[in-house]
């Protein structure tokens, strides 16, 4: 643990030294990606000032060590397979990353069958279908949580041998 430093003889405490704003967003950066979105609000949540957020974050973008692009291809390729296209594409909103990098990241998962995704998603959670209504509309919302439409999640559980007369 770092020990602090004892204060001043004059009884005031030692001023801590200014870290540029540039200096806190590698350090951010060397741990994992971040949007630059991201990283703005941080570092002006750490009272860094706006116009000294934009140049370092412009000088490390110029540089190649941040990228919105790479971080939204990170989240997708994250999450693929645990998510919907929805889930994913509102994650990436979130993170206030811009919709031409989120189209480019998402394009990968528009040849992917978002059903056969759900399936095999609720085969590794259920594996077996639902014994009652109770069951059901439990695994329908847990497929719906995941970004899965409800026509989809209704078709899982019609596949996986729930009887089609329950769908409501």
């Amino acid at each position: 643990m770092r020990q602090r430093r004892p204060p001043r003889s004059d009884g005031t405490a030692a001023a801590a030294p200014l870290v540029p704003a540039k200096v806190q967003a590698v350090r951010m950066l060397a741990r994992r990606e971040y949007s630059r979105a991201e990283i703005a609000q941080r570092l002006q949540q750490r009272g860094v000032s706006r116009d000294d957020v934009e140049r370092a974050l412009d000088e490390l973008q110029a540089a190649g060590y941040l990228s919105d692009a790479r971080y939204a291809q990170a989240v997708v390729t994250q999450k693929a397979g645990r998510y919907g296209k929805r889930a994913i594409a509102h994650a990436l909103r979130e993170k206030g990353i811009a919709a031409p990098e989120a189209l480019a990241a998402l394009a990968p998962l528009a040849a992917a069958d978002e059903f056969t995704d759900a399936q095999a998603l609720w085969q590794r959670r259920f594996g077996t279908a639902p014994a009652n209504e109770r069951d059901k509309a439990r695994q329908v919302r847990f497929l719906l949580s995941r970004g899965y439409g409800l026509s989809v999640a209704l078709r899982v559980l019609r596949a996986a041998g729930a009887s089609p007369s329950d769908d409501a």
